[in-house]
């Protein structure tokens, strides 16, 4: 058995009159992320660290922004095929750990729910899946409500 880790990160700009989507639910917010998908940075990290472990590049490659099938894609869409591009290569999840950096809205009501969600479509025990929430103590982009960024790293396994 081979043990990989993955690391992945990325960050959406805050604009008005767009649903802020967060771990594959939306959560109410005065804003929501910006992108060609339906921008959800958590959903985005963990597809970068899974494939970026399995050594099959990243989410950019796979999925790219410049293609219109993706457009307002529900990026829960983009980590089933995630999924399933690392059981054609004959990897299983191991775990999943993610922290969210945003100064609002508060997200400790929501993380339950985010596992919930996230560890079906991986296909994992929902214990398997950490989602951490931090701010930045109003410091930098992400202080000054200007985005949010996640951070996620994986550990996979190969037979």
């Amino acid at each position: 058995m081979k043990i990989k880790v993955g690391f992945g990160y990325d960050v959406h700009q805050l604009v008005e009159q767009r649903p802020l989507f967060l771990g594959g639910i939306e959560v109410p917010h005065t804003h929501g992320l910006l992108g060609h998908s339906d921008a959800d940075v958590l959903i985005h990290v963990i597809c970068d660290a899974l494939l970026g472990a399995a050594n099959l590049r990243d989410i950019g490659f796979h999925f790219p922004d410049n293609d219109s099938q993706y457009k307002n894609i529900d990026s829960k869409i983009l980590l089933a095929k995630t999924c399933e591009l690392l059981s054609e290569n004959g990897f299983s999840i191991g775990n999943v750990d993610c922290t969210i950096c945003a100064e609002r809205p508060k997200l400790k009501n929501y993380i339950d729910l985010m596992q919930e969600t996230l560890a079906n479509i991986l296909k994992i025990d929902i214990s398997d899946i950490t989602i951490k929430a931090t701010t930045t103590e109003k410091l930098g982009f992400v202080g000054q409500e200007k985005g949010i960024a996640a951070y996620a790293v994986c550990l996979i396994e190969k037979a």
